[in-house]
């Protein structure tokens, strides 16, 4: 059975596979950033079956304005399961009084769906745009 914690305690290697399972090298590749990360988010939601660690959701920003989710990711034997949509429902519900709500994501169709059946609406829906500035960073 699936259970969800609010900001609980996080075994760093077992964050570290939930990364890796879903194929997030830059996270993997450069553990004490994940760790400060972790750290100094705002929110997280974890999904727990029994101990081990399935699902998470990391929301950053000042919990009043504006909130992005900036990671929400299930182990891939558990995804499909409805993990993922009770993460973000949860953090939906943390922040009732916040104007914003962002998250970037891939734009496939699955996606796409995913998030606009929770009320998230494409930028550009909105006649909007988003900008992304990625710096590299040596490895």
């Amino acid at each position: 059975m699936i259970h969800y914690k609010d900001n609980p305690q996080l075994d760093l290697q077992s964050v570290l596979d939930l990364y890796a399972s879903v194929g997030w090298a830059n996270y993997t590749s450069r553990p004490e950033m994940l760790e400060q990360a972790i750290a100094n988010t705002l929110l997280v939601l974890a999904a727990f079956d029994g101990d081990r660690l399935v699902g998470l959701l990391r929301a950053v920003g000042d919990g009043h304005s504006i909130v992005f989710i900036q990671d929400i990711l299930v182990l891939p034997a558990y995804q499909r399961s409805g993990i993922g949509r009770t993460l973000l429902e949860q953090a939906l519900s943390h922040f009732p009084d916040v104007y914003q709500l962002h998250l970037l994501t891939y734009d496939d169709e699955k996606t796409r769906s995913f998030y606009e059946d929770l009320g998230f609406t494409a930028v550009g829906d909105l006649n909007c745009v988003a900008y992304t500035y990625l710096r590299k960073v040596s490895e």
